[in-house]
């Protein structure tokens, strides 16, 4: 495979990027015990500054919902399957996430702008403008029920009320560090006002160091983790990302009548690898993080292999 096809020149810079980890991590240039410090790093103002600065510009009226919310019907399906078959636990919730939810901003936009062109972009744009919104929002609100389930469980006295869990859940979800600045951002767009340059610039250098930042510090955790004990897992879980994800995806679009552009866009954007927010998501709730960090590398090292896989297969049905 050339070193200009779309999927290499799109996963080879994540690979190098976790390489570079990897690496830093082995010489204890960054040692272990600053790991957590650098993931609310990204996770608590990185991400909220490309959030905010992407929803900024995004008005509702100008977007198609229609094959973006099958999307997400297909990934939320997945979910609940996988979080069923491992026990509806908390850390369940963390490992289903990881088998539906796509690194579509750092490898989804260049490989679909090389290989389809720029009106391919605008379908996945606006699945990007609600991607982290509602795969963190509705797996925070599920994490967060099945947490005070297990909290309840570990403390002697009257378990906590149903409906009260839910509120919680649903305020815990609301008020977090993805939701609170998608959701801000989405609401200034519609004034129409425009970021000011000496807002913008420094939101831009902030967003843009995203994806490098959270990609390097995967690499650091992953050189501290036992990866071959997590091996087979990292593998089940890619196999479900790279593989399960888009089949489901290309089942349900064709039986839903999807053809052509966008039922390729939504397909290659379900084969994706997983994206570095699910490593940030298991990093907070400090749950399945060795196994996560494994799969997020495992699946863009295997995405090499099975986005080219779809890409080709996937003109077959969409016509």
């Amino acid at each position: 495979m050339p070193l200009d096809h779309p999927v290499v020149s799109s996963l080879l810079p994540v690979v190098l990027l976790i390489l570079v980890g990897v690496i830093t991590g082995k010489m204890r240039l960054i040692r272990q015990e600053a790991v957590r410090d650098l993931s609310n790093l990204v996770f608590l103002v990185l991400t909220q500054a490309l959030l905010f600065r992407t929803m900024s510009s995004v008005h509702v009226q100008d977007l198609d919902f229609a094959p973006v919310s099958l999307y997400f019907a297909v990934a939320a399906g997945l979910f609940t399957a996988m979080l069923l078959l491992q026990g509806a636990s908390s850390k369940a919730a963390v490992i289903a996430l990881s088998g539906t939810f796509s690194n579509t901003v750092m490898i989804g936009i260049p490989l679909v702008g090389l290989a389809y062109g720029k009106d391919a972009l605008v379908l996945l744009f606006t699945l990007i403008s609600l991607h982290a919104l509602v795969l963190l929002t509705f797996a925070t609100v599920v994490l967060e029920l099945l947490s005070a389930r297990e909290q309840s469980a570990q403390h002697d006295g009257p378990p906590r009320h149903p409906l009260k869990s839910v509120g919680l859940a649903v305020r815990n979800a609301v008020v977090h560090p993805v939701p609170m600045p998608i959701i801000a951002g989405l609401l200034y767009a519609q004034t129409g006002w425009g970021l000011p340059d000496v807002v913008d610039r420094p939101l831009q250098l902030l967003g843009n160091a995203f994806g490098p930042v959270a990609l390097v510090l995967v690499g650091v955790t992953l050189s501290g983790a036992a990866i071959g004990r997590n091996l087979k897992g990292a593998l089940a879980i890619s196999g479900v990302k790279t593989l399960l994800h888009p089949a489901l995806m290309a089942l349900a679009g064709y039986l839903a009548g999807l053809r052509g552009m966008s039922l390729t866009v939504l397909v290659v954007a379900a084969s994706l690898p997983i994206g570095a927010n699910v490593f940030l998501f298991s990093q907070r709730y400090q749950k399945a993080e060795d196994l996560v960090t494994a799969s997020v590398a495992v699946s863009t090292v295997v995405a090499l292999l099975t986005v080219t896989l779809t890409m080709t297969l996937v003109p077959l049905i969409a016509g």
